[in-house]
């Protein structure tokens, strides 16, 4: 058997025989890795380890187009998340740091449906059955359904599967698998590549409900290569500190359901809960009143949510002033600040700028630039804002209020949280007519305008 040396990009897992500081496929920098191959892993590589009987191509018009029967578990954001629940042979990614809560989040999904009386596997790689059942004593776990697996062979895993038959499958976790054809550790960018891939196929052909755990690098990227990411039908993200109690689960990519949908939970002793009204969490310890503070509705997924976004500018003694941002893009704040230098004739090139938002979400989307700058000349000139007013609006480089999407459900998760005033581009006052009755509408046009509406 001959045994060479190959490099794998870690960002697209493209394949090379010699090291180079570049990667060929993707373009990135020093994302080559080194790994051990041996002539006789590639025969077995390009045999499908699971066949797919009587599979043969069909017409489009015959393909059946009735509803996914879905299994639903009882944490209903989940459900959500996911598009309406769990569809049976679909492939999921969950991943996030270490200790965010990913397998206590599986073992909670996988007992609910065990519960149903779902036949459920959970393989545990890294930890032992004696752990992992500790762990479910804490989470209060008690079911005949689910079955419990130590094993890391991929081999192996397939042949308790076949025995077993399960509905679904959990892989805890997808770097710690491995393939004994492959010569490479566990780990690698081929063990993980192949091991999804023939979880994958095993997934389709025995419509088994597959999710697989994964770590994250030092970037904050699902560790292996990218490939990884689009084997999978669906990725969730979790997001948030470890310090804190409130976990996000963000949808990257579903080919079920809506992406980009966000769900919340709260860490307890007992496991994660969800969290049905977002706003309330995150403007419960608002002082309103406070100079540099700004309520602003945004939209994660299909649901509005109130956030608070603070800043606080201070004037430097250094020549090179610092900006620092806390779930807002830093680059996109360089942009506004730049905009307010040339537009609102703010001299911020003195002052160091600090803006955060509460709660440990992120927010991406650019209708939060006017709350942005409203919070940064807040606490440039010492003038507040209404603690009931929301700020809503992008902002364009000519120091213009650009219109934004879905104006009315932010307006009414607004009113709802009992707001009674707004301020919203000019542009979507046609469509917020029907609010006139139940909140104060301000509508601006300029940057400038939004600013003089500070006290």
């Amino acid at each position: 058997m001959k045994v060479k040396s190959v490099w794998y990009c870690s960002s697209c897992g493209n394949k090379q025989s010699r090291w180079s500081g570049q990667c060929t496929a993707c373009t990135n920098w020093n994302t080559m890795l080194e790994e051990l191959e041996s002539s006789s892993s590639l025969k077995p590589l390009r045999e499908a380890p699971i066949k797919r009987e009587n599979s043969k191509p069909v017409r489009l018009t015959e393909v059946s187009t009735l509803p996914i029967e879905r299994l639903l578990c009882s944490l209903g954001e989940f459900n959500r998340l996911l598009g309406g629940g769990i569809v049976p042979g679909s492939l999921t990614l969950i991943g996030g740091d270490p200790g965010i809560g990913k397998s206590t989040l599986s073992l909670q999904v996988a007992s609910s449906l065990a519960a149903l009386g779902l036949t459920v596997l959970y393989v545990s790689g890294e930890e032992s059955l004696e752990q992992t059942s500790m762990r479910a004593k804490r989470l209060n776990i008690q079911s005949e359904n689910l079955f419990l697996f130590n094993e890391i062979e991929v081999s192996e895993i397939i042949r308790q599967v076949e025995v077993l038959k399960p509905q679904v499958l959990f892989i805890d976790s997808i770097q710690i698998v491995y393939k004994q054809e492959l010569a490479s550790a566990p780990g690698s960018v081929s063990q993980v590549r192949e091991a999804a891939n023939t979880f994958m196929q095993l997934a389709k052909t025995h419509t088994i409900a597959t999710f697989l755990i994964g770590h994250v690098t030092k970037s904050g990227e699902i560790a292996g290569p990218r490939v990884l990411e689009h084997l999978v039908d669906t990725v969730l993200y979790f997001e948030g500190d470890k310090e804190q109690n409130y976990r996000y689960l963000r949808a990257i990519k579903n080919r079920f359901g809506p992406t980009d949908e966000i769900a919340i939970f709260q860490m307890l002793k007992t496991g994660l809960h969800e969290v049905p009204n977002p706003s309330q969490i995150f403007l419960e310890e608002r002082r309103g009143g406070t100079v540099g503070s700004i309520v602003i509705p945004t939209i994660e997924g299909t649901r509005p949510i109130l956030i608070e976004v603070q800043s606080l500018v201070t004037d430097t003694f250094f020549p090179t002033p610092s900006r620092r941002a806390t779930g807002v893009d830093i680059s996109r704040l360089q942009l506004l600040l730049a905009v307010l230098e040339k537009r609102a004739r703010l001299h911020l090139y003195k002052c160091d700028v600090f803006v955060s938002v509460t709660g440990g979400i992120r927010v991406q989307e650019p209708a939060c630039d006017l709350g942005v700058v409203m919070a940064i000349c807040s606490s440039f000139t010492n003038r507040k804002l209404d603690a009931k007013t929301l700020v809503i609006g992008e902002v364009g480089l000519g120091g213009e209020v650009r219109g934004v999407s879905r104006i009315e459900s932010r307006i009414k998760e607004g009113i709802q949280m009992g707001f009674t005033r707004c301020i919203i581009p000019k542009r979507n006052l046609k469509g917020v007519q029907e609010f006139a009755g139940s909140i104060e509408i301000a509508a601006c046009e300029w940057v400038d305008e939004a600013i003089g509406t500070l006290t």
